[in-house]
């Protein structure tokens, strides 16, 4: 949990192994559930989701601390941080309505993790081994460890895993 509200659960990984694949895959299965998802994506470096010549480009190039858009069906806000926030921050500020918050990213915070593996790009092994809040792995070769291992196709194993443990045990 987050913020003691919200569940939520780490995909963590290496670079290209399929983690926003696996979420991907895992949403449509979660929302048939009756789940209402959301989504954060940590990304390492700056990114740049405006666009020069738009109207809240020009806002936030003249000063604006923050440019929304909005529109019928949807809201998006571009932001400058001084510094960069916490998952516990981006969570109070931006996070309602869910019934999970699915992370991409985020390992060194104190989330349930589970790993998506591939033995191919990790010789060493899974990032996050030894990791206390690693709950299990997902991956493309039996793996030895106690955590349960899930196949990269068992997607409803997955989900039953994840309904299982954080989403029917939780306090109503």
């Amino acid at each position: 949990m987050v913020n003691g509200s919200v569940v939520a659960i780490s995909f963590v990984g290496r670079s290209k192994v399929g983690k926003t694949t696996l979420i991907e895959r895992l949403i449509p299965l979660l929302t048939e559930k009756g789940l209402r998802i959301g989504v954060i994506k940590h990304h390492h470096n700056d990114f740049e989701i405006d666009k020069p010549g738009k109207d809240t480009y020009r806002y936030k190039r003249a000063g604006a601390k923050f440019a929304m858009l909005a529109s019928p069906g949807k809201v998006a806000l571009v932001e400058d941080t001084p510094v960069e926030l916490t998952l516990e921050e981006i969570v109070a500020r931006f996070v309602h309505g869910v019934d999970l918050l699915i992370v991409e990213g985020f390992k060194k915070e104190a989330l349930p993790k589970i790993e998506v593996f591939l033995t191919k790009e990790g010789a060493d092994g899974p990032v996050c081994a030894g990791d206390k809040n690693l709950v299990a792995v997902v991956t493309d070769e039996s793996l030895a460890t106690t955590l349960p291992v899930f196949s990269r196709d068992d997607i409803e194993g997955v989900v039953r895993f994840i309904l299982t443990r954080f989403i029917e045990t939780r306090p109503s």
